[in-house]
């Protein structure tokens, strides 16, 4: 059950694509690799599906360590350096405020944020259905952390806008779901599930 490959692009890809039975033993793998490194090792390939693959097997307490690490490399070690984009580079302007190259080193690139994914559809948990594709029908299932206090997003949608916002206040979440006029949703909170239409929801966990 356990990769030859043994690299997180290697079992991110697996899990994301499923393709083991195993996946338990590939997610051990894979966070193993993680606690040895103390931080990501993918590249263009991987990153996109790297805290997907977390969260998609119980990890997501991983994936937001990943999220909110500020040492090179992540995605906030460059916000520590002053970036307000996505860099092609972990390391495209280093401590030093030397480059990474003068030649080959976008400051607005895709790949690595291609992580905004997950920060819509895990952390703010708005999800499409593929059996009724363009948001007729929403998916909200937020991933909290302890960490985060605030989370809103929002999607413009063919129906109007799609929202999401959770808050931490007196002890307790307090979530609230925005389905637009033509769209239907399902809502996921805590334990609890509930059929949602057109309109402003707001739940408490």
């Amino acid at each position: 059950g356990k990769l030859l490959c043994n690299t997180q692009t290697a079992c991110v890809l697996t899990l994301f694509l499923e393709l083991c039975e195993d996946k338990e033993a590939v997610t051990q793998q894979l966070l193993s690799i993680i606690n040895e490194y103390g931080h990501m090792t993918t590249g263009f390939v991987g990153t996109p599906y790297l805290l997907h693959a977390l969260s998609g097997n119980g990890q997501t307490k991983t994936a937001y360590d990943l999220l909110l690490r500020e040492e090179y490399p992540s995605w906030l070690f460059s916000v520590t350096q002053g970036a307000t984009t996505i860099w092609e580079h972990w390391d495209g302007i280093k401590p030093d405020g030397s480059m990474w190259s003068a030649d080959m080193n976008s400051f607005n690139h895709y790949a690595y944020g291609a992580v905004g994914d997950w920060m819509y559809g895990n952390m703010a948990g708005i999800n499409t259905d593929e059996n009724a594709p363009g948001f007729k029908h929403i998916i909200f299932k937020p991933e909290t952390d302890e960490r985060i206090d605030f989370v809103e997003a929002s999607i413009d949608t063919a129906y109007g806008e799609v929202k999401s916002e959770w808050k931490r206040e007196n002890g307790k979440i307090l979530y609230t779901f925005t389905v637009p006029t033509g769209a239907a949703a399902t809502a996921y909170v805590g334990e609890e599930v509930y059929a949602l239409g057109a309109g402003v929801h707001k739940f408490e966990s």
